[in-house]
C-alpha cells in the first residue's frame, strides 16, 4: 500500500471484504446524521441509487476533511422494491414486515463507493444487484427470525446472504461484493490505476 487508506465506516462486513482482498487501511466512521440526509434526499426526489451515492460521498468527505492527506473511502447501500426504499429494521416486528413485503418479489440493492482526497471527490461508482425472494409464509418468516435473532436488524433487508438468509432466495443477479455493500472489483481497479496497490 503506497498511500494510506481510510474506510469511513464501522461496517464489519466491509472491513472483512477489504482485509480479505489484501488492503491495508484504518477504519474511522464518519460523524454524519445519515437518516436526516437520507430523508432530505428522498424529499428532494432522489432515487435509491442517488441516495446511496450521496450518502457515500457525505461519509468520504466528512472523514477527508479531518484527514486531507489520506485517501478516504466512503460507502453506502440502499435497497428498493419498486419505488419503496427500505431502511434497517429497528425491531423484530419490523424485520418480519420487511421479509413478508419482499416475499415472491424481486428487489434491488445499490452499493456506492466514493474515494475522496483533500476534501474532494476523486472517484465514484454505484453497482446494483437484483434479488428474487421466494414465496414466504408468515409461519416460516417467524421461525426464520427466531433462529437468526437480532442479526436480522443489522442489514437493510433483514437478511444475511452469507448466513441462513440465503434460504430466502430463488435467484440473485449481481456480484457478491455489491450485495455485501462494497463494489470491490471497480474499487480495486481504481486503486491499481492510481498506483495505490500493486498492479
Amino acid at each position: 500500500m503506497k498511500q494510506e487508506l481510510i474506510l469511513a465506516s464501522s461496517s464489519a462486513s466491509r472491513q472483512m471484504l477489504m482485509r480479505n482482498a489484501g488492503l491495508t487501511f484504518s477504519a474511522i466512521p464518519a460523524d454524519i446524521d445519515e437518516r436526516a440526509l437520507d430523508e432530505q434526499l428522498e424529499q428532494n426526489g432522489a432515487g435509491p441509487e442517488e441516495v446511496a451515492l450521496e450518502l457515500a460521498k457525505a461519509k468520504a468527505l466528512a472523514v477527508s476533511a479531518l484527514h486531507p492527506e489520506v485517501l478516504v473511502l466512503g460507502c453506502d447501500q440502499t435497497m428498493a422494491l419498486g419505488a419503496r426504499v427500505y431502511h434497517k429494521p429497528k425491531t423484530m416486528v419490523e424485520a418480519e414486515a420487511h421479509l413478508l413485503s419482499l416475499s415472491g418479489k424481486v428487489h434491488r440493492l445499490n452499493s456506492a463507493a466514493v474515494l475522496a482526497c483533500g476534501g474532494e471527490v476523486i472517484w465514484q461508482t454505484v453497482s446494483s444487484a437484483e434479488l428474487s425472494v421466494r414465496s414466504l409464509s408468515a409461519e416460516f418468516v417467524s421461525r426464520h427470525l427466531q433462529r437468526v435473532g437480532e442479526k436480522a436488524l443489522s442489514s437493510v433487508g433483514a437478511y444475511q446472504l452469507e448466513g441462513e438468509g440465503i434460504q430466502l432466495f430463488t435467484s440473485i443477479e449481481g456480484d457478491y461484493f455489491t450485495i455485501l455493500g462494497l463494489p470491490l472489483l471497480p474499487l480495486l481497479t481504481k486503486l491499481r490505476d492510481m498506483d495505490v496497490i500493486d498492479g
